[in-house]
């Protein structure tokens, strides 16, 4: 289709059925049957199946009108994707629908105490019971959790096999008992983050993604997905609090903007507003060469991020696999936003040491900047990452210790 053609189809349609006092509920679905609401996902799931292209011009054309975006967060920037690639056609049909209109909140359950860098490790058990299977053990840096209806869960099935060929992905009901997630708080005061228990948990075989022990394999696919920072911002809505489906949609939106800590700011794609809204009241320095300068590279740096992330999205749509590109675009994409962190503060000069309704804008941007360091982190550390880029892109020798423990299995590994 023209961009021409679809930015003005879109706005038509935006202009025409936009209306703040919906309830978000209603929105959400009213947005999800016109295809409009996840411009690049097949038709039925929110769809359309648009190019990258197409899909930003319709992003674009809702921002252009005001209208709120789709729901945003761990469900349709890493389940949806995940199920699109690897789940079978009853899961999709099970799972999507409650993803799209923003029914069934999700979070990701991979990371373990002693199983963070080294996730492979893992020691959470899935043990076959029949139809079903019993999780045991503990998760950890759990976005969401708290209120999530359901998790994307890999749990180690066979002991006796090496660390990466034992795991099993999984589909897990949070409701259910056996379940108990604690909220940890962080230095900024929010608790976007949780640890989950997982005490006899029950998971239907139907719920299995792939085959008993291919779950690893899954689970990079998933990891490809949180790593690619264009794959954020689908929506607006802050990405990890529980929303009130029956407020107004108007209403929400402006109690999401007052509410957002670090975290929502960054997965839902905000970062570049509240920067612009820092250096809005910094101008007083945008006489500063220096800074201008560096204005001008974080630009271009910003423009490179997006249209990698394009590429890849257009090559995971035309492949069904990620490429290469996915690698080195989440370690890009941190340092990127630290250089946004830096800047923003310098640029707010004194204001920049404010906090709270003192900061400008709110403080926005200072949640923003106080969460920065976690981008480096959450979704494999850059050094983790600059290891994988070595040796499964460029092709060089795995480290010794390394490549003679993953063919030792699970169960005579050393561990802390």
């Amino acid at each position: 289709m023209d961009m021409t053609d679809i930015t003005t189809e879109a706005t038509e349609w935006f202009q025409q059925h936009w209306d703040p006092a919906m309830p978000l509920g209603d929105w959400w679905r009213l947005l999800a049957d016109s295809g409009f609401a996840f411009p690049q996902w097949p038709e039925g799931f929110g769809g359309r199946g648009l190019s990258g292209r197409d899909a930003k011009a319709v992003q674009e054309a809702r921002r252009a009108v005001g209208a709120y975006g789709p729901p945003n967060g761990v469900a349709t920037f890493l389940v949806a994707p995940t199920l699109f690639v690897m789940g079978t056609p009853e899961q999709q049909q099970r799972y999507l629908p409650g993803i799209v209109d923003g029914t069934t909140p999700w979070c990701q359950l991979f990371s373990e105490p002693t199983a963070g860098s080294d996730m492979a490790s893992l020691g959470t058990r899935a043990v076959k019971d029949g139809d079903e299977w019993t999780v045991t053990g503990q998760k950890v840096w759990n976005s969401g959790a708290h209120y999530a209806k359901c998790g994307i869960l890999i749990a180690r099935t066979d002991p006796d096999a090496p660390k990466h060929r034992g795991v099993t992905y999984f589909l897990i009901d949070m409701t259910q008992p056996g379940v108990e997630v604690r909220p940890l708080r962080e230095m900024t005061g929010d608790a976007a983050f949780n640890e989950v228990f997982f005490d006899d948990a029950r998971v239907h075989d139907s719920d299995r993604v792939g085959a008993d022990g291919d779950g690893w394999r899954i689970a990079m696919t998933t990891l490809s997905f949180e790593r690619d920072p264009g794959n954020a911002g689908l929506g607006d809505t802050a990405a990890f609090y529980e929303a009130d489906l029956t407020v107004p949609v108007g209403e929400h939106a402006e109690r999401e903007k007052a509410a957002a800590d670090g975290f929502s700011i960054a997965m839902s794609g905000r970062a570049g507003e509240v920067f612009d809204g820092a250096l809005a009241s910094g101008l007083k320095r945008s006489s500063d060469l220096v800074l201008r300068d560096r204005l001008a590279r974080l630009h271009v740096d910003r423009t490179v991020v997006g249209l990698t992330g394009r590429r890849g999205a257009a090559n995971m749509k035309a492949t069904g696999q990620p490429g290469p590109e996915i690698a080195g675009l989440k370690i890009t994409g941190t340092e990127t936003g630290r250089n946004v962190r830096d800047i923003g503060l310098e640029a707010l000069g004194a204001a920049g040491m404010l906090w709270g309704d003192d900061a400008p804008d709110g403080g926005l941007f200072h949640r923003y900047a106080m969460f920065t360091p976690a981008q480096s982190i959450a979704g494999g550390t850059d050094e983790v990452l600059r290891n994988s880029i070595g040796e499964r892109v460029l092709g060089l020798p795995r480290e010794p210790d390394e490549a003679e423990r993953r063919e030792t299995p699970w169960k005579d590994l050393r561990r802390s």
